[in-house]
């Protein structure tokens, strides 16, 4: 049976205090992983922005926003490693209509 993908976009949000080595090192980790389960059509870095609220007592985060074509099998998977990976703040994944 053939995998049906689907189009996604996500938004993280990386701890600031990791610098910025490590907010690249990051945003390249979670892109090249995208990338290598599926196909990215847009990456957009949105930098630092304050948060609505203290997450952590963190008032600023650094935004990632990522559009990409996938299975479904790996979106569960993409939000697993989300949540155990340090100095990712918050995380969303929705599917959209192509």
């Amino acid at each position: 049976m053939a995998k049906i993908n689907a189009t996604y976009e996500t938004i993280f949000v990386i701890d600031t205090q990791l610098g910025d080595e490590g907010i690249q090192s990051m945003t390249e980790k979670f892109t090249s992983l995208i990338a290598s389960n599926g196909e990215v059509t847009e990456v957009s870095e949105w930098g630092k922005k304050r948060l609505a609220y203290p997450i952590n007592d963190l008032t600023e985060g650094y935004y990632v926003f990522v559009k990409f074509t996938a299975a479904g099998e790996f979106v569960a998977e993409l939000e697993r490693i989300y949540h155990i990976t340090e100095g990712i703040l918050r995380s969303i994944v929705v599917r959209t209509e192509a």
